[in-house]
């Protein structure tokens, strides 16, 4: 008995899709985000010096390292991003310090936060300088190096 034989059919398959494209980020939003953390950042570490009356430096550095974070996951790869970081992190250290310096400064004169801001910057930024030493400036670069290194490292 002789079967009819048949080859197997030729199999089929299904091309692979084609690889997503490359995620650039969004620059705007990259910027709006760091901004907002910088913004949220300064008032967090005012906030800290001034209810403990201590400046710390370590602080600085996470407030560098939380404001890359942000530019980087959410503005992509864009190398204006580790720059501005770097920007960011230090306006809001020093912003965090004058903030800081504001409500000690009120607590001691028995007054408002605010009234001490209402005097004007000028006198705050004096007092700061006053009060700065070289680890203050230490732990700025420290926490400029941070942010632009996590917003480099963490931008995808």
């Amino acid at each position: 008995m002789t079967q009819n034989f048949q080859p197997p059919a030729p199999a089929s398959y299904t091309p692979a899709p084609a690889p997503a494209p490359a995620r650039g980020g969004n620059i705007g939003l990259g910027i709006a985000a760091a901004v907002g953390a910088a913004l949220v950042l300064a008032a967090v570490y005012g906030a800290v010096i001034g209810t403990t009356k201590y400046e710390i430096g370590y602080a600085a550095v996470a407030v560098g390292a939380v404001i890359g974070l942000a530019a980087g996951k959410v503005g992509g790869r864009n190398p204006v991003l580790p720059v501005l970081s770097v920007l960011l992190a230090l306006a809001a250290v020093l912003g965090g310090q004058m903030f800081g310096l504001a409500m000690i400064v009120a607590d001691q004169n028995s007054v408002s936060t605010t009234d001490v801001l209402n005097l004007g910057v000028s006198l705050l930024f004096e007092g700061w300088k006053e009060n700065a030493d070289p680890m203050t400036f230490l732990f700025f670069a420290i926490g400029g190096y941070a942010a632009f290194q996590t917003a480099r490292k963490t931008a995808h």
